[in-house]
């Protein structure tokens, strides 16, 4: 599906989702959880993961910088995306300990103000 296909199939709500998605910065970090909360969706973190799930892969979303509340990767130990995820995140200077990230060090804290009264 393109880009705009996808985009313009999307709900308001979801759109944020992938917006927010797209501004984790490199280095950084965030769950499931914390996006949909950022989005206003609070308890939708399953919906966060069906859009990265379902995006295709020409909007590039940094899904690799998405991960579970617990600081590790959704993915099952071992396997390919596990593995790439982890791959990602050593060439960003994410460091993890045995797959688990320590989120106060690289968790995605962004400016409040800027969330608050930047440009919508």
């Amino acid at each position: 599906m393109p880009k705009s296909v996808f985009i313009s199939a999307l709900s308001a709500e979801q759109r944020k989702i992938v917006k927010i998605i797209l501004s984790i910065p490199r280095g950084r970090v965030a769950s499931y959880g914390d996006i949909a909360a950022r989005a206003g969706q609070t308890g939708r973190a399953r919906l966060v993961g069906r859009l990265l799930r379902i995006a295709p892969e020409e909007m590039k979303l940094p899904w690799h910088r998405v991960l579970r509340s617990d600081g590790r990767s959704a993915f099952t130990e071992g396997s390919a995306s596990y593995l790439e995820q982890l791959r990602r995140w050593k060439s960003e200077g994410v460091a993890h300990k045995n797959g688990k990230v320590d989120l106060a060090r690289f968790g995605w804290q962004s400016d409040l103000d800027a969330q608050l009264w930047g440009p919508r």
